[in-house]
């Protein structure tokens, strides 16, 4: 499952104003409304799309996404949006981007490509296209637009937009937002921009700036890419270890080669903590187990590292709002 900063979802819940409980509505994804805005703070995937879904049962979210997208600002972004400003020209802001997307994401990935009438700036994201997809790849490329717009000292439009799913029930609101033709039902998420509009000098533009802040960049963009192998190995060692009951940080440390003082502080880098792989493993494994009614419910408390299955049964619950059994008939 892909995460997303949880940046994105602030600024949609707060752009949405007095139509939703926005208090509730982040809540509903572990946010508190009065909590710091950190990009580094990451949301799994699925929770992003429930909560805007949430949201389409109290309002109409067809124009939400160009609201957000209008609402965005370059300083939000921590330094990639400081390099979005710094760059010479609207190229290097979205070069930007193309090299540096998994500060924000990984359920999505940028490029730029060139082609005869200009190039496209395309957003690759998998995934079946529920609402709340939708909803976010729209606000992805209004949130472009905006922040080109910002810097450009000309006015910005692109030539043309496009999006793989079906239109809302009406498209009017786009076009005006980008103004430009706005295509759905097309093969790719995109946006073509013209040569000259990317070449233009940004009115903060700064050569010096912009070699410091992409040698920042590259750091962050090295933990993150150390992260995922981290992640993996320690739930590995934590799944191995789990029959022999909740296993110690200090053990699972020494399994990696790792002091366990050296262990926390790598997860701490990471925005990880041993507790939170540790649960989220014993709830994969549980569910994955669930699946398969060769196992008892007893034997999966024992393999996910409890002693009681009284004691797994209310774990299992607060992971997923039901108990194992309720979960297990699901399945069939």
């Amino acid at each position: 499952m892909g995460q997303i900063t949880s940046l994105f979802a602030r600024k949609v819940a707060g752009v949405a104003g007095n139509a939703i409980d926005e208090r509730a509505v982040l809540a509903s994804i572990g946010l508190d409304v009065d909590g710091p805005w950190d990009p580094k703070h990451m949301l799994d995937e699925d929770d992003f799309y429930g909560m805007i879904e949430l949201m389409a049962t109290q309002m109409d979210v067809t124009s939400l996404p160009l609201t957000v997208g209008g609402a965005m600002r370059p300083d939000e972004y921590g330094a990639l949006g400081l390099a979005w400003k710094a760059a010479p020209d609207l190229l290097g802001s979205f070069s930007r981007v193309e090299r540096y997307w998994r500060l924000w994401t990984s359920v999505a990935r940028y490029a730029l490509q060139d082609t005869d009438e200009g190039v496209l700036f395309i957003e690759h994201r998998a995934g079946s296209r529920r609402l709340g997809m939708r909803i976010s790849i729209e606000a992805d490329l209004a949130s472009g637009v905006s922040l080109c717009r910002q810097v450009s000292p000309k006015s910005f439009a692109p030539l043309e937009v496009y999006f793989k799913h079906a239109a809302p029930k009406t498209s009017k609101h786009h076009e005006a937002y980008f103004g430009c033709p706005v295509h759905f039902g097309a093969d790719k998420d995109a946006m073509l921009l013209s040569r000259q509009s990317l070449s233009d000098p940004n009115l903060l533009g700064d050569e010096g700036i912009t070699r410091f802040l992409v040698s920042h960049l590259d750091h962050e963009l090295a933990q993150i890419d150390d992260a995922p192998a981290l992640q993996t190995q320690t739930k590995s060692e934590i799944a191995r270890a789990l029959s022999e009951g909740l296993p110690k940080m200090a053990e699972i440390a020494r399994r990696l080669g790792m002091s366990a003082r050296s262990f926390h502080r790598r997860l701490a880098e990471h925005g990880l903590s041993f507790q939170t792989l540790t649960e989220e493993t014993r709830r994969e494994i549980a569910t994955s187990m669930l699946r398969d009614e060769t196992y008892a419910l007893s034997e999966i408390a024992f393999l996910t590292g409890y002693s009681e299955q009284s004691a797994f049964n209310r774990a299992f619950k607060r992971w997923m709002g039901v108990t194992p059994a309720a979960y297990r008939k699901t399945q069939g």
